[in-house]
């Protein structure tokens, strides 16, 4: 018998279990993709039933996440290389004079894939992807060539199907059927169907888990003076004040403001607005909570509904303005743009009489020991740190979704992963042209390509005998 030692692409049991955990652990956003974990058999430590858009989102987006506390750096990276090429192929918006550089990257991938698995891997489709570049640059963006939206029609026509025998008679009946109900339906004004569930967009822009709730004075102050700083009617007043702003202004502003909007509107020609007369007046003590809200093309929970349910959209990003000081003691701070994560606790209604402004009450992570950015450009967060808890709140408009994949790697770390809106005008899709989210910020390196200490085995692994084929042997000898 030979023994053959396990190859360095070879998982072992551990990193197969920790690999199937991870994936099984995934709730991603509604729309995002299927249930990743009912994709997951632990029994057998494998992936079934996938569909074609399953692989997409896993290459893409979770494969890259998945295998970080797995497999030998060198053959990780590989494979980091290769999932980062083709997020950035099915990018909306593709830049031509950055297809060359994709086009060196991908040969490069290749040639790291051919140091690291065997022959046999390297099938034409494999090679096929040396020619996406090119492909792009003939004939434009994959995303608007490839057949995700065949593939759904072929399963609607599928449905139709009642009789085996006559496939095509049962197709153009129900068919026909449909095209003269939809005509009804839009010949009638104000008709809603029965039996139809709501389109997407629907469910996008809709709310959920209606309830009115009285919050104590502290909170319902801070969420008031958010709305003031944040209005740009309310700036030049905001201006004045700058000289304390750093003490006293978030403490005694709204009660300055209100003061001051009084003896102004005590004048016979004031020009103050209808809304700043309904702002310098605090909204009123019971709010309208929601469990579910949607808006931008995103549509968010609670993290107490998201821990009832198998999809996450309490994840949320907002790309803030804050001010950042060298020392204690620095006498010239500087205001910079910071992106902070966080999960929504609240979705609140505020209300002004006249207006409502929607807010989340978010629990933010600590910019300064909760988020870090790994050798891959994995963003990571701790979302046990938590952030200042007397600046929590973020207008509805001003969020960005996320979600949180826990890090392979174990510990109290979590992968940041982006999505994109999905925006609506009129039933169908609008021209939202934005870059497909990547889940690094940059390329892992390939300076390894021509190294040449790179362990082919794992001693880590356990191998494998084989029989030695004696019959063929006999063959030779005779011959």
């Amino acid at each position: 018998m030979t023994f053959l030692p396990a190859a360095c692409y070879t998982l072992s049991r551990s990193e197969k279990k920790q690999f199937c955990s991870t994936l099984a652990g995934v709730k991603v956003p509604t729309g995002y993709s299927s249930n990743i974990k009912s994709l997951v058999q632990m029994k057998d430590l494998k992936l079934i039933n996938l569909k074609s858009h399953d692989c997409h989102t896993l290459m893409q987006q979770l494969l890259p996440v998945a295998i970080r506390g797995v497999l030998p750096k060198e053959v990780r990276n590989t494979i980091i290389r290769l999932c980062y090429f083709f997020n950035s192929i099915c990018s909306k918006i593709i830049d031509p004079s950055k297809l060359q550089q994709l086009q060196d990257e991908v040969v490069v991938t290749l040639c790291l894939l051919e140091k690291y698995f065997p022959p046999a891997f390297f099938n034409v489709m494999v090679h096929l992807t040396v020619h996406l570049p090119r492909e792009i640059k003939f004939c434009g963006p994959v995303w608007l060539r490839w057949m995700y939206s065949m593939e759904r029609y072929m399963k609607i026509l599928k449905g139709y199907v009642r009789n085996r025998h006559r496939p095509e008679g049962c197709i153009i009946e129900c068919y026909i059927a449909e095209e003269a109900v939809e005509f009804c339906s839009e010949y009638l004004a104000n008709a809603r169907t029965i039996g139809v569930p709501k389109g997407i967009e629907e469910r996008i822009e809709s709310r959920s888990g209606f309830k009115v709730i009285p919050i104590d004075y502290k909170t319902l102050c801070e969420a008031h003076y958010y709305v003031l700083q944040n209005t740009t009617v309310v700036d030049p007043y905001m201006s004045k004040n700058e000289k304390w702003l750093q003490v006293e202004h978030k403490r005694s502003f709204s009660s300055w403001f209100k003061r001051k909007i009084e003896t102004e509107l005590a004048r016979p020609e004031n020009t103050i607005s209808q809304q700043i007369r309904w702002l310098a007046y605090e909204p009123k003590w019971e709010v309208l909570s929601y469990s579910g809200y949607g808006i931008g093309g995103y549509y968010y929970n609670t993290s107490d509904h998201d821990s009832r349910s198998t999809t996450q959209n309490s994840g949320v990003m907002v790309e803030a303005e804050s001010l950042h000081m060298s020392t204690a003691k620095d006498k010239n701070p500087i205001y910079a743009n910071m992106l902070y994560y966080g999960v929504i606790e609240d979705i609140w209604e505020l209300n002004y009489t006249q207006f409502k402004i929607s807010v989340f009450r978010c629990k933010w992570v600590d910019n300064k020991g909760g988020v870090k950015v790994d050798e891959n450009g994995f963003t990571l967060v701790d979302l046990n740190k938590e952030g200042d808890p007397n600046d929590q709140f973020i207008f509805a408009s001003q969020a960005k979704q996320v979600f949180y994949v826990n890090d392979s790697n174990g510990g109290r770390w979590s992968v940041v992963l982006t999505t994109k809106p999905k925006l609506y005008d009129r039933g169908d899709v609008c021209d939202n042209i934005e870059e497909t989210p990547s889940f690094s910020r940059g390329l892992p390196e390939s300076d390894d390509i021509d190294n040449e200490d790179v362990a082919y085995v794992r001693e880590d692994c356990e191998g494998i005998y084989v029989e030695e084929d004696t019959t063929s042997r006999k063959k030779r000898k005779r011959t």
